[in-house]
């Protein structure tokens, strides 16, 4: 975040007038700045290294660079930057390539201002958005697995640890809450993660929710 308070946004769009209509968007709101826009994955990766935003809006079927491409370079390289996939595209495929690439949300183009304002925001703090068709392809990709229910073998400190997952919390935070070792704490995020059949953050919360382990948890 910048020495102003508001969140650095960059925005990576092979579309022009997209760009340009998001770039207006972040202007209404006072705690978002627009410090960059790129073309193309390349051209994003490129200036993570001068702009260092917060949280990145980034499209996914783009020219040189697709999005989910370009999301894996930057969470190895940056892995302080968020990366919010903004798409017109929900195929099964995308979903799943862009939360493995390691963004911590998927979202389509038809939502509101005030709801991508509010996304960003969760981005930033570490927590997961994903659009209801974003979810349904996750529990869709667990179903024809022919897994079983998930969750049902989670500890209950499994289950614990994965409330504050859930809330946003990161694994050195996960280790102050529990007054554990960070090694611990990673242990049992990596325990879930293999249970619930994820591959990052964003998936195992999502798996969590359709499958009311949240409740489960209290």
């Amino acid at each position: 975040m910048s020495n102003s308070g508001t969140i650095r946004v960059m925005l990576v769009d092979d579309h022009a007038v997209v760009r340009s209509g998001l770039g207006a968007f972040l202007l209404a709101y006072a705690d978002l700045e627009l410090v960059a826009e790129a073309a193309d994955g390349e051209a994003a990766v490129r200036l993570c290294e001068r702009w260092r935003p917060d949280v990145i809006l980034m499209d996914m079927m783009m020219p040189r660079m697709d999005g989910a491409a370009a999301t894996r370079l930057i969470r190895t390289r940056y892995p302080h930057i968020q990366v919010l996939v903004l798409t017109s595209f929900k195929e099964d495929n995308l979903v799943q390539d862009a939360l493995k690439a390691g963004a911590i949300g998927y979202l389509l183009k038809n939502i509101t201002a005030e709801e991508l304002a509010q996304a960003i925001r969760a981005a930033h703090q570490g927590r997961p958005t994903l659009a209801p068709e974003a979810t349904q392809v996750l529990i869709h990709a667990n179903n024809r697995q022919g897994l079983p229910v998930l969750g049902d073998d989670l500890t209950p400190r499994e289950r614990e640890v994965l409330t504050l997952l859930i809330e946003g919390l990161n694994n050195n935070e996960i280790a102050e809450r529990l007054i554990v070792s960070r090694s611990t704490a990673k242990f049992h995020v990596s325990n879930i993660f293999s249970k619930l059949q994820a591959t990052s953050r964003s998936e195992a919360v999502a798996i969590a929710l359709q499958n009311n382990l949240v409740s489960k948890a209290h």
